[in-house]
């Protein structure tokens, strides 16, 4: 993402983007097989973690640049930038992972009656 938008001069939001497209499927395959262990195949759970991602980084990217480049509005647009970048990296984590946490791969109740 700072490769991206410090190197290659891409703009704030394809450079946040295509971190977080990479990162996403990488994300996913982590998550499900090694941190919530969930051996769930199902469709819906794809779809559900595309929506949260989505969701997560519009949340915290708009967020994060919204309040840097107010708050830090002396400084130039390349700082501002990476500061923004920063920030939404730790706010999209942590709503990522409370996302996929309690909605992607929440383990499902079987209650008694089922059984």
């Amino acid at each position: 993402m700072f490769l991206l938008f410090n190197v290659f001069h891409c703009s704030y939001w394809i450079s946040s983007a295509s971190n977080y497209i990479i990162g996403g499927i990488v994300s996913f395959l982590l998550n499900k097989f090694f941190t919530f262990q969930n051996k769930e195949k199902s469709a819906l759970q794809v779809l559900l973690f595309i929506i949260n991602l989505l969701i997560c980084y519009f949340i915290a990217y708009i967020l994060a640049k919204i309040l840097i480049f107010h708050v830090f509005s002396a400084l130039s647009e390349i700082s501002k930038g990476n500061i923004a970048m920063a920030c939404g990296m730790v706010l999209y984590t942590g709503l990522n992972y409370i996302g996929q946490r309690f909605i992607v791969f929440s383990e499902k109740k079987v209650s008694k009656e089922t059984l």
